[in-house]
């Protein structure tokens, strides 16, 4: 099984992908947390990981490897994550709130202007 995009883990980990995200997220959160027959369940130490620093790239990198691993060692695993992750993508390209934006800008000189929908964290410009 290919890594699922740590974007998409970050997005539904993050909440930016809306109430649907979320519950697309809590889904993964079962099924990570369901214990496998004769095993110990694993993946759940990342999930938390990615859950407590959603904008980690890092992280998200991690559980998309170590769910992999677990989906390659557990053929009922693989099965329900690749429902899963169908499902978590089709969400990918979706709105991430409720309400539209739409900026405007005419006559005189603009200096420095941004034009944005969903902002999660800090914008820095120069100096």
């Amino acid at each position: 099984m290919d890594l699922i995009a740590p974007e998409l883990l970050m997005a539904l980990a993050g909440g930016t992908a809306g109430a649907a995200g979320q519950q697309i997220w809590t889904s993964l959160h079962h099924l990570v947390t369901r214990r496998p027959s004769g095993g110990e369940p694993y993946g759940g130490s990342e999930l938390t990981a990615l859950a407590q620093s959603a904008g980690s790239t890092e992280r998200a990198t991690e559980l998309a490897r170590v769910l992999a691993l677990r989906a390659r060692q557990d053929p009922a695993f693989a099965e329900a994550l690749a429902a899963w992750r169908r499902e978590a993508e089709a969400l990918e390209g979706t709105r991430t709130g409720a309400g539209d934006v739409r900026n405007t800008i005419s006559g005189g000189t603009q200096n420095t202007v941004v034009q944005a929908r969903d902002i999660h964290g800090s914008i820095h410009f120069g100096g």
